[in-house]
């Protein structure tokens, strides 16, 4: 018998399945690609801003809508929240050279001063938009999606033209960033027009008539100024934003952004207005913890300097996003712990780690978990302390805390120096051993891949 009949079905097995794995793959594209936006979980149609009956939702809180522009400015580039990633450690603000860890590289956020050789001081209106708009710097060259352009893509022309007009007060700092350090085929930035081309909506935003003014005004703030779901909503194969599982948390430079949808166990459907409020304006709230790592910063140079009409806001919007169940976080635990060191944690857990604990952290955080220093301090009902991964726990024992708030100050020691991996991630398995609802089970390699990402 001839090999061309034994092998002839052969090939159309081999031909059936290869069309079938491309339909499947190009059906996932087509998924991804027309995904739903980020106002699209919302009753009613969108409007034109210019046609929208009600008060106008974007703009400044309203007790500054006769400031100057550049005092304009100043509070949209609050809202924005452009100092933390545009101020490296140390270095001016806005003056760029912020390390960003991505998954294909480091990537250095420029300098957005109004230096003329090394900032954005030569830039027109035009160009300044369509760095904001559509991701595209100077000379034409596309920007990595690290800068949230395709979430500031809402964001009016007035409102980005006031940003543009308070960097400019700035004095101009001569300032040369790092180059990017990013893995090939990710460095090729003609591949980025092509994924702003699919992901990128290139649409100011449009008021919902059928939504409140609050509601209006909240989605406003939180999808284009203080772009939420870039770190709060999962990502897609290609990196965009999946908007099927919104607010549903995410992990964001080695640092996990929870659940913030409204379910109870794993959101914060459980928290209440004013908890809500707390933890956005002063970075803590009673019985649900303090915000730390890039939450932190987003309180101390963003939300902290908002109206409170405009929090109260934010969490309206935030109320009517549907809830994501996170299968892997419990319910917060709500009670303290036992005051003996002696009760209250599993079996298993390392005796290193509450050595550690003992001469490191008890004396702030006390073997209840109730601080007797400063409610900043409180692990009690933390999410961060209730999550099994123990990411976060690890992530500040290894950098430690440093914030202002409107609250007080929030300090704590960074000992990434001072202890090994190994101790790092027993002292975090002892603490959620302790103070959270499960157990977790982090270990060395785990801590050293954080520490790689900070």
């Amino acid at each position: 018998m001839s090999w061309f009949f034994v092998l002839r079905p052969l090939w159309r097995y081999a031909i059936v399945g290869v069309a079938v794995i491309g339909a499947i793959l190009f059906i996932g594209f087509i998924w991804i690609v027309l995904g739903p936006g980020p106002f699209d979980f919302a009753k009613g149609g969108a409007v034109a801003l210019a046609n929208y009956r009600g008060s106008d939702p974007t703009g400044v809180a309203p007790e500054l809508r006769s400031a100057s522009l550049v005092k304009r400015g100043e509070y949209l580039t609050r809202a924005a929240d452009c100092q933390s990633c545009h101020t490296a450690a140390g270095g001016a603000p806005f003056a760029g050279g912020l390390a960003l860890v991505t998954p294909f590289g480091t990537i250095y956020s420029p300098n957005i001063t109004p230096d003329r050789d090394t900032g954005i001081g030569a830039w027109t209106d035009a160009q300044f938009l369509n760095a904001v708009h559509r991701g595209i710097g100077d000379g034409g060259k596309h920007l990595y999606p690290a800068m949230p352009y395709a979430s500031y893509t809402s964001m009016t022309d007035a409102d980005a033209l006031a940003i543009k007009a308070y960097l400019f007060s700035f004095k101009p700092v001569h300032a040369v960033v790092p180059r990017n350090s990013v893995v090939f085929p990710f460095d090729q930035r003609w591949l980025l027009g092509i994924w702003s081309l699919l992901f990128n909506s290139d649409e100011r935003f449009e008021p919902n008539p059928a939504q409140t003014a609050q509601w209006n005004r909240g989605a406003y703030l939180a999808e284009s100024l203080e772009h939420c779901g870039e770190c709060h909503t999962p990502r897609t194969l290609f990196q965009s934003l999946d908007n099927r599982r919104k607010f549903a948390g995410a992990t964001q430079t080695g640092w996990r952004a929870y659940n913030i949808t409204t379910d109870r166990a794993s959101g914060v459907g459980g928290w209440s207005d004013n908890q809500l409020e707390q933890y956005l304006m002063i970075g803590h709230a009673d019985r649900r913890g303090s915000a730390a790592g890039p939450m932190g910063e987003a309180v101390e140079n963003s939300l902290a300097h908002l109206a409170k009409n405009d929090i109260e806001d934010i969490v309206v919007y935030l109320r009517s996003v549907p809830a994501i169940a996170s299968p892997d976080l419990p319910a917060p635990k709500a009670t303290p712990a036992p005051a003996s060191h002696r009760e209250g944690v599993v079996a298993d857990f390392d005796l290193r780690g509450k050595q550690i604990f003992e001469g490191a952290c008890a004396s702030c955080h006390d073997w209840t978990g109730v601080s007797p220093l400063t409610r900043m301090a409180t692990l009690t009902g933390a999410r961060a302390v209730n999550d099994p991964a123990a990411t976060n726990v690890a992530q500040i024992v290894l950098n430690g805390a440093r914030r202002t708030a409107p609250g007080g100050a929030a300090f704590m020691p960074s000992f990434g120096s001072a202890y090994s991996n190994v101790e790092i991630a027993e002292v975090a398995n002892y603490v959620v051993a302790r103070f959270g609802a499960l157990p977790s089970h982090i270990v060395a390699k785990d801590v050293a891949k954080l520490r790689q990402e900070n």
